[in-house]
């Protein structure tokens, strides 16, 4: 849907311009980096990493330097929600209403719903990205206002195994572990986790602490040789799925060599004989089997973990989306308990948090299955505890519909009212036609959203702005159980509202709403007048508990920064470390072990869907990239999307690099550009987690819209933490037979850019395959290509050309209707020269080549007009094409690095100290640090000559 643009109060100048700087936290990863935001006015005008925050010491990632960017008018009057708005009719634009009305219009709604078929027809759907005083109150809203615990959120995607494997085996969801173990540890096991892209800054400091203590040894257990991978000593490409059977494994040949710890198993855990028993048969040559490894490797990896001093085990989507997530979370944690590798420095498993508040929503019990402070909702007392702390007679017992659920119970009609808040389930959820379904048939659908730009949107009846990032204050709790605080740097603009703002004003109006019997409570469920209230009874909601802060304050993060708990009344410090003394949070102290069997995957690959397809992240992106997306240089590493295949895939399928190919599932089907990769192994294909409808789109045979990766990913999930399997599905890939091909690019003004990438998004709809994405650092422009299989109507195109700002007089063109042919440019001059501003090729897209470098450099055009409407013309030699960027900060490309490289003599660390010392990359943020030691890596002896610059 098209961006509403209302009121924005940041337009509105200040008597005075001020200029301050405030202290807050990044709202992407679970590493929870703090940041330095400067504002002038009512606008953000820097983002810097705070050095004194002890998540990143000043350090952030690409996707964190350019927050600001982010945040800036014309970025915000294109795509943010800035008013409340009513689609009264299915498909039909939203038309604006009132925030009284709009709230009075969904307290009624749901009053309703209710009314008519009882609590459970309602679902609430949040995210790991709200804060925690926004989570306390949706949770409290729905199991304690209205009685249902239809309420989950997005961490469901993300998390929800490692809470499963952490209880099981631990006794409570706890990581034991913090970001210094890995300045401590002398082993590092990273498992299902490509940390380089997906949590940069903690990758920075366990390259500094490998290169501190080059003894440590450094495993790195994934399907793809990740860029996480490059850093390995030692390397082990097990096939998806199999990360069970090689934990237990590694058990086995611990077992046979003695490695394992008897004297800590025999007193602090019990189950370890049933355990054994398992095991027995996971030999080395069945594990190599299997899991497609050498027993060398198998003794290597064994040997390394159990026998360390301190061994630290980071994972995380690798295990966690998965149909065996908690069995792969909790026969890790086996290993930990076997050799004694926990509650000491250095050493435990250590579960890495995907979103930047999926911890603190787990701590408010902001899941389906969860109460407030890691309660369990089927514990009588536990519902008991909390009823009390509300006022309210009684918390329901019966299970809440998890995220995979809401949306098929949604889709089967038994959930009639859906209300989704700070998340785009159009886009992240598994298996979109499903979704989809549930979102059209739901009679009445609620999206709180700071971003119009979100394909959730479309679906809503009622859109409710909400504010984001620099806008919000409150609290969030990142991987270490370290809570910081988010502040608020600017007002939000238009009519936005905070998050727990919104929750609460509804709350009210639907207690007066609800049939008289539901209202029972003693005293006022939401008095709530700002943040620190809502946090004052969570943190009361813990009192012993084993995440108990009742010793923190909002005071304390004040004065003293962020904080880990537990931290009790009394105490003057968090704990940095859980289970140094060896007792554990279960009935009788002990840790279990858990003897859960190998279980393959819920889709194998067989002969009609040959490839494992994974997800997974870029380094420059955010999850659906409603913020990250709406900057064109972050799409500099990655500019489009595409599936990758192991060349010796593409070269027996006879692919080249390019070339549109269709990949189905038993779901759905997408047509998307494949690209070779030797990080993959064969029969194994990848393709990034964000590109969803909004940047990815076309149209079936059939005439049903396709919706990016997630038509194909599968909602089979684990029976335990109910994570669904994002991680595989099996799916074949065959040449796409779409002759007339379409690309459209053109630089246009930065007030602009978005809105026509929003107004050309929704023409992708009409073409089998079609992508559209901005691009440039400097100025901003936007790239839409297509491919059909014929020209479709003029008219069609001459509106992209408008769209792309190529309807003017000044614009050149050509036409050949018979060939299904036409070629639109337009050109600017500047002095005596000449650029390209925007082009179309419709019909023939072969001279890409020279004419996209023409544009996206700005080099001098002039002489080229005639020669970019005349199809088949051959490249200028002067015109080449610049080589993929690598490091962002600086917009340095690969061919760059490598010309370099030449020049450079030495150690790797030597020639990657001359490369940054010249070029500049890798000295910012870091982020392209280990694409860069692989280039180097990589570079032959004989290619470099013996002049060192």
């Amino acid at each position: 849907m098209p961006a509403n643009t209302g009121s924005d109060p940041r337009s509105k100048p200040l008597p005075e311009e001020v200029k301050a700087v405030t202290r807050s936290t990044c709202p992407y990863c679970g590493v929870g980096c703090g940041v330095l935001i400067e504002t002038q006015g009512r606008e953000i005008t820097g983002v810097r990493g705070d050095p004194d925050h002890p998540a990143n010491f000043g350090k952030l990632c690409t996707k964190g330097t350019t927050l600001h960017f982010t945040a800036s008018p014309a970025v915000t009057r294109q795509t943010r929600l800035l008013q409340p708005l009513q689609r009264l009719q299915r498909k039909a634009l939203p038309t604006p209403i009132a925030w009284d009305s709009a709230l009075d219009l969904a307290a009624e709604r749901f009053a309703k719903t209710i009314a008519e078929h009882g609590p459970d027809a309602v679902g609430f759907y949040i995210s790991g990205q709200l804060l925690t005083e926004d989570y306390y109150v949706f949770n409290k809203l729905a199991k304690g206002l209205i009685g249902t615990n239809n309420v989950d959120t997005n961490s469901r995607l993300c998390m929800s195994s490692a809470v499963a494997g952490y209880k099981l085996t631990l006794g409570a969801d706890a990581p034991p572990a913090c970001y210094d173990d890995v300045n401590h540890a002398n082993c590092l096991f990273i498992v299902g986790s490509n940390a380089a892209f997906a949590h940069p800054v903690l990758f920075r400091r366990i390259e500094e602490a490998k290169k501190q203590n080059p003894a440590m040894k450094v495993i790195v257990a994934d399907p793809r040789r990740t860029d996480t991978a490059g850093l390995a000593d030692l390397y082990l490409p097990l096939q998806p799925g199999s990360d069970v059977m090689l934990f237990h494994g590694l058990l086995h040949t611990m077992l046979w060599e003695g490695w394992v710890k008897p004297d800590f198993i025999a007193a602090h855990t019990t189950g370890f004989e049933a355990l054994k028993t398992l095991v027995r048969d996971c030999t080395p040559e069945r594990v190599a089997d299997v899991c497609g490894l050498r027993k060398e490797d198998l003794y290597t990896a064994a040997h390394w973990f159990a026998t360390s001093p301190a061994t630290l085990s980071l994972y995380c989507q690798g295990l966690n989306q998965s149909s065996s997530g908690t069995a792969k979370n909790a026969t890790l944690i086996n290993l930990h308990l076997a050799t004694g590798q926990i509650g000491k420095p250095g050493a435990g498993p250590f579960s890495l948090t995907g979103q930047p508040n999926a911890m603190g929503g787990r701590e408010v019990g902001g899941l389906a299955n969860l109460l407030s402070a890691h309660r369990d909702l089927a514990n009588p007392a536990h519902r008991a505890e909390v009823a009390a702390l509300w006022g309210v007679a009684d918390v329901p017992s019966k299970p809440g519909k998890t995220a995979v659920e809401m949306f098929q119970a949604a889709a089967d009609g038994e959930i009639k009212a859906l209300w989704i808040a700070c998340t785009n389930p159009a886009q992240s959820m598994p298996d979109q036609t499903t979704v989809r379904r549930a979102l059209e048939r739901a009679e009445f659908v609620v999206v709180q959203e700071a971003y119009a730009t979100a394909s959730t949107c479309d679906w809503a009846d009622l859109l409710l702005p909400a504010s984001t990032w620099g806008e919000k204050d409150g609290t969030v709790t990142n991987s270490e159980r370290r809570i910081s605080r988010v502040r608020a740097a600017v007002p939000a603009p238009g009519e936005a509202r905070h998050d727990w703002q919104i929750g609460v004003d509804f709350a009210q109006r639907l207690e007066k709403a609800l049939p008289q019997q539901l209202q029972s409570a003693l005293f006022p469920l939401f008095p709530y007048q700002n943040p620190e209230q809502i946090w004052l009874e969570h943190r009361e909601s813990t009192r012993g508990r084993d995440l108990d802060i009742t010793g923190l304050s909002y005071a304390m993060l004040e004065q003293q920064g962020p904080q880990q708990w537990p931290l009790r009344e009394g105490e003057t410090t968090g704990q940095v470390r859980l289970y140094e003394d060896g007792v554990f949070p279960t009935a009788d102290g002990r840790a279990r072990f858990a003897a859960l069997p190998f279980v393959p995957l819920a889709e194998p690959r067989e002969s009609r869907y040959p490839f494992s397809l994974t997800t997974g992240r870029l380094r420059d992106q955010w999850h659906g990239m409603t913020r990250t997306g709406t900057l064109g240089r972050l799409f500099g590493h990655v500019a489009e999307p595409v599936v990758q295949l192991h060349p010796q895939d593409m070269a027996r399928r006879g692919l080249t690099a390019g070339d549109l190919v269709q990949v189905t599932s038993k779901r759905g089907s997408i047509v998307v550009p494949v690209q070779p990769s030797d990080e993959l192994g064969l029969s194994q294909a990848f393709m990034a987690m964000h590109w969803g409808s909004e940047y990815l789109s076309g149209v079936s045979s059939t005439g049903e819209a396709l919706a990016g990766v997630n038509a194909l990913t599968t909602s089979a999930h684990c029976p335990t933490s109910k994570q669904p399997e994002l991680k595989h599905a099996a799916v074949k890939v065959l040449k796409a037979d779409l002759p007339w091909t379409l690309l459209g690019m053109a630089w246009l003004p930065d007030a602009l850019a978005l809105r026509s990438r929003e107004d050309l998004r929704a023409l992708m709809a009409q073409f089998p395959f079609a992508s559209c994405v901005p691009f440039g650092r400097d100025r901003t422009g936007v790239l839409f290509r297509a491919a059909a299989h014929e020209a479709p109507e003029t008219a069609l195109i001459e509106r992209i050309e408008a769209l792309l700002g190529l309807d003017t007089p000044d614009a050149l063109r050509y036409a050949d209707r018979r060939l299904g042919q036409r070629r639109t440019a337009r050109l600017v001059k500047h002095g005596a020269s000449s650029t390209l501003e925007g082009f179309v090729l419709a019909g023939d897209t072969r001279a890409e080549v020279w004419i996209k470098p023409l544009l996206e450099d700005e080099q001098p055009a002039g002489a080229y007009g005639r020669l970019i409407l005349m199809p088949g013309a051959q490249a200028p030699i002067a015109v080449t094409a610049k080589s993929r960027q690598v490091c962002t900060c600086f917009n340095v490309s690969e061919d760059s690095i490598q010309e370099q490289l030449t020049r450079c003599n030495g150690s790797p660390d030597e020639r990657l100290a001359t490369l940054q010392g010249q070029l500049q990359c890798g000295t910012n943020c870091g982020s392209c640090l280990p694409e860069l030691r692989r280039l180097v890596r990589a570079q032959p002896q004989d290619m470099r000559t013996t002049d060192v610059l």
